[in-house]
């Protein structure tokens, strides 16, 4: 299987992107059954981030099938497979993810 930009093959990144959506899915359901109401604040914001990392773990797989996976979205370079390991769903580089939250 060939290696895509940031050196991982697309069996590798499928397998990271489950591994990241599975511990997600966990930390959802540990939430729910906290039993403390769903309008409690933090409790609130903590799904919620979860459902973003959800949503960006399904862009990614997207970027898989299309071929753009592993390509920063900003600079169109690869992305280090260090980064991909860490955060495999990641949507840009370093550089072009500090300018984006500066």
């Amino acid at each position: 299987m060939e290696a895509r930009p940031g050196g991982l093959t697309e069996e590798e990144a499928r397998g990271r992107l489950e591994h990241a959506r599975s511990s997600r899915m966990a930390q959802l359901r540990a939430l729910e059954e906290t039993g403390q109401s769903v309008a409690d604040h933090l409790m609130s914001a903590q799904a919620e981030a979860i459902r973003r990392v959800l949503k960006e773990i399904d862009e990614a797989s997207v970027r898989i099938d299309d071929g753009s996976y592993g390509t920063c979205l900003a600079c169109s370079r690869p992305v280090p497979a260090e980064r991909l390991e860490i955060l495999p769903y990641t949507r840009y580089c370093v550089a072009c993810q500090r300018r984006a939250t500066v």
